[in-house]
């Protein structure tokens, strides 16, 4: 598989304007979840990133400790009319969601898909719907499930659920490669008619694969790839990784239009920076120091088609 160019490789004459893409998430000013650890891989992929935060707090909350405000589902919808009134919402090309932490910053992410939508249709969205995961259970509000799977899921035309989030959102037990296809079709017939349609399943363990690997799988209408990385042995597991490879596979995807590209690329580059955090010895995701392995993975983990 060939590694494709980043845009600072097209010559000065091809070079076209990037394409500008709206992401609504959390931020932390230390360390890397939600917003800090999405927008700088989507930058340095060559995206223009117009960033709405939720939350400003000081570091991740499972630290146990922090500073911060979650603001108002109605900052969502101020911040879309200041970009609105500079007339240029015809120019997002895509919309990314993560951590929506109470039912009006449900209802205000889906109002700016709409809003965006309105002015360019062809835009797409990537909903990762942040929840929960194995071991710590659901850990938002008891009431943000359902209205993520009947609000934002239906909105979407990419979706990136962790296992569990797939568990929870179809009731699909996956414990094998056959139940974990069989949940991301069903969540995949959920998803807004007339977009690419594709379920992203990420932190796959499953009983019939080997037991020192981790892997996610991209569901689409045309077939499902799966890619395979070795599993460090990082414990805690490190926060902001479905974040990053939620913005790693959509930038790719933007970028290529290949699902199974767009995997392989995105897995061999959060493997390069767990790789180097693990080295590194350190709690927070090293997105900086790895930021070449976001153009250019030094080693690519292929993705197999298994349907």
């Amino acid at each position: 598989m060939t590694v494709p160019s980043s845009p600072a490789d097209a010559s000065p004459s091809h070079q076209a304007l990037p394409l500008n893409l709206l992401s609504i998430q959390s931020w932390v000013s230390y360390g890397h979840v939600g917003n800090a650890a999405a927008v700088f891989p989507l930058q340095r992929l060559g995206f223009e990133v117009w960033a709405i935060n939720t939350v400003q707090f000081s570091n991740h909350t499972g630290y146990g400790a922090w500073t911060g405000n979650v603001f108002p589902p109605e900052h969502v919808a101020q911040i879309i009319d200041g970009i609105e009134a500079r007339g240029v919402l015809p120019t997002c090309h895509a919309v990314l969601s993560g951590y929506m932490g109470s039912e009006g910053t449900v209802g205000a992410v889906v109002g700016a898909v709409r809003r965006v939508r309105a002015a360019n249709p062809s835009a797409l969205y990537c909903c990762d719907p942040v929840m929960g995961d194995v071991g710590r259970g659901v850990f938002v509000r008891p009431e943000l499930p359902d209205l993520i799977r009947t609000q934002a899921i239906p909105e979407a035309d990419v979706v990136t659920p962790n296992q569990f989030e797939l568990e929870l959102l179809t009731g699909v037990r996956v414990t094998t490669l056959a139940e974990a296809l069989d949940a991301a079709r069903t969540l995949r017939g959920s998803l807004r008619a007339g977009g690419p349609r594709i379920v992203v399943v990420t932190s796959l363990v499953r009983e019939d694969a080997p037991g020192d690997v981790i892997e996610t799988l991209a569901v689409t209408e045309g077939g499902a790839w799966l890619c395979r990385t070795p599993l460090l042995p990082l414990d805690p597991p490190r926060n902001g990784t479905g974040d990053a490879i939620a913005a790693l596979f959509f930038g790719h995807f933007l970028q290529t239009g290949d699902a199974g590209e767009a995997l392989a690329l995105s897995m061999s580059a959060l493997f390069a920076v767990l790789e180097r955090t693990h080295a590194a010895g350190t709690r927070e995701i090293q997105l900086v120091a790895a930021q070449e392995e976001f153009v250019r993975p030094s080693r690519m983990f292929g993705a197999e088609q298994v349907g």
